[in-house]
């Protein structure tokens, strides 16, 4: 199978990609060492937000910190102007800063061997309306770049038997119709997927159907957080690259998931400052910096074309390769 890719530029996927990662220095922070810059203003206009008018600029992005001893810092932190929050500006790509060798210090991939993610959500993980979703063309990516990588989970449906010649990794965790917790909740399968398929990194983008579902939408930023801390919980070493969640075609349910995404930095930032390795993506913003995105990267009211999982895979992409080899 060839990945047909829709054209988006890197400055647009970098006012996507906020990267809040643990400082991993054994003494205290010093300014501009392990800690993002404060976002700037973008040339365009407004600065990014985690929602806002559905016609959103790209936003402004923020200077990373320079790389010390200590490990990559969090990314800086940029103002919203659509009156829920803001979200975190760009961190910059390595995590706001970089480590000797010009990358984070924290490697969660091993030094041989694929790189194991686990692709955790619902149907949109899962791929419904395109097989393959995002995984087909961030498998391409990591190809194109060189990067060793496969896919674990319980499932395999909704895939594809091969990318560019290479056999496609067909497991994923993404589960079409499932929220955050409960019976039909990807929280339960914590306790089973991390042992039993060790990833290195979650790539982690949940809330659609509790937020579309209306599921109680004020907690769910909270059943979110229990679902981050059990991650770490189950293992303290995993990098987890959480998105927030993407527009849908009615204005009502977006006005509901900026609220949900906007919750999100903060969860974020208070598990950064105890230590865990989390990196935070828009996604949200990824789709609605292009004003037609209900036609162009949408296949229904909720689940992404191939253009849109194409959009997902480059800000996937993005925040990944930093710690790929």
């Amino acid at each position: 199978m060839h990945v047909h890719r829709l054209k988006f530029s890197s400055s647009a996927v970098l006012a996507c990609v906020v990267l809040l990662v643990a400082a991993c220095s054994d003494g205290a922070d010093s300014p501009g060492t392990t800690t993002g810059g404060t976002a700037s203003t973008a040339s365009s206009g407004s600065s990014a937000t985690s929602g806002g008018a559905e016609n959103a600029g790209a936003g402004g992005t923020a200077g990373g910190g320079t790389g010390g001893a200590g490990g990559p810092g969090s990314g800086g932190m940029g103002g919203g102007s659509d009156g829920v929050g803001g979200t975190a500006g760009d961190g910059g790509a390595a995590g706001g800063s970089a480590g000797a060798g010009g990358g984070p210090a924290f490697q969660p991939c091993p030094a041989s061997g694929p790189c194991k993610i686990m692709p955790f959500g619902d149907s949109i993980t899962q791929g419904f309306n395109v097989a393959g979703g995002y995984r087909a063309p961030l498998f391409h990516l990591a190809l194109e770049a060189d990067r060793d990588i496969t896919f674990v989970g319980s499932a395999s449906d909704y895939s594809v038997p091969t990318v560019d010649g290479v056999t496609f990794p067909r497991n994923h965790e993404g589960h079409g119709g499932w929220t955050i917790e409960g019976s039909n909740g990807i929280a339960q399968l914590v306790g089973t997927s991390i042992p039993n398929y060790q990833p290195n990194i979650i790539t982690l983008m949940i809330g659609t159907n509790d937020i579309n579902g209306n599921i109680n939408r004020a907690d769910a930023p909270n059943r979110l957080g229990k679902l981050l801390d059990s991650i770490f919980m189950r293992d303290p070493n995993i990098l987890v690259v959480l998105a927030q969640i993407v527009p849908t075609r009615t204005d009502a349910t977006n006005n509901a998931i900026m609220a949900y995404n906007a919750a999100m930095p903060d969860l974020v930032s208070t598990r950064v400052s105890m230590g865990q390795h989390i990196v935070l993506v828009d996604m949200y913003t990824a789709f609605t910096s292009d004003t037609n995105y209900r036609q162009t990267l949408l296949g229904d009211n909720l689940h992404p074309n191939q253009a849109g999982y194409n959009r997902m895979a480059d800000v996937w992409f993005e925040a990944l390769s930093p710690y790929l080899r």
